[in-house]
């Protein structure tokens, strides 16, 4: 790492992307930072049409500075798309200037934007990883987690709602066996026992062989009968004419 005299207003140091220029002090709005500087490249000639690496700052169409020498602090200048500093290019002079564009406060890293053949080149296939394009991806991660988060509840407010109304269906269903299991059971049970019997008939005090009340039948039939005369008396009923009665008294 080269060495920086201290009454400059920048360092180098560790950035998001490597090394990175930072500022030590206050720089105004329009104040000249650094200069970025190399040897020039003919782009006529071939041996300097040849030359490739990151550093190459092109002036105009036939000049370019090679600034991959290390005495060119400025090569540590990082890009940004949203940047704090610019490049000031005097292709007459062939020499270019980075300046600043708003006030940069100490220990804020100094950048500005390499242009679209450079982001396309070189940055856009790896990510850009300044400020800017990070809030940008950033963003965009919260934006695809909220979503992701959003499709979640859905799905778990579907599969719930699908469940209430599995269980709803099964306790439906639940409900209609009982009731079928209770119909069966009493299409089968006798019809005596619906009236607190166990004899199958309907009729209170009828027996099953008989069909009259208890005692009734007996009582009739006794009735029927003759009263059979006890030995050495008369019998209380007798049968014939009033007639026949009177001689039976006379004899």
């Amino acid at each position: 790492m080269p060495a920086i005299s201290s009454h400059k207003p920048y360092r180098v140091g560790r950035s998001r992307t490597g090394l990175g220029l930072f500022a030590t002090k206050p720089i105004k709005k329009g104040a000249k930072i650094i200069r970025y500087f190399g040897p020039l490249l003919d782009c006529r000639k071939k041996k300097d049409d040849a030359v490739e690496n990151k550093y190459l700052f092109e002036l105009n169409g036939r000049w370019t500075i090679d600034g991959s020498v290390r005495k060119n602090i400025a090569r540590y200048i990082n890009h940004a798309c949203k940047p704090n500093a610019e490049s000031d290019v005097n292709a007459r002079k062939r020499k270019v200037v980075i300046r600043a564009i708003k006030k940069i406060e100490p220990g804020e890293e100094i950048n500005y934007d390499y242009g679209t053949d450079y982001f396309k080149a070189y940055l856009k296939p790896i990510g850009c990883k300044c400020d800017a394009c990070e809030k940008k991806r950033k963003k965009k991660r919260a934006e695809a987690r909220a979503e992701r988060l959003r499709l979640k509840a859905r799905e778990e407010k579907r599969a719930a709602k699908k469940a209430l109304k599995k269980a709803e269906k099964l306790a439906a269903k639940a409900r209609e066996n009982r009731q079928q299991k209770l119909r069966q059971g009493l299409q089968q049970k006798p019809l005596g026992k619906l009236n607190g019997q166990s004899n199958g008939t309907r009729t209170t005090g009828v027996k099953a062989n008989g069909g009259l009340p208890n005692g009734y039948g007996r009582h009739r039939l006794a009735e029927r009968k003759p009263a059979a005369a006890k030995p050495g008396t008369l019998a209380k009923k007798s049968f014939g004419t009033a007639a026949d009665r009177d001689h039976q008294a006379s004899a």
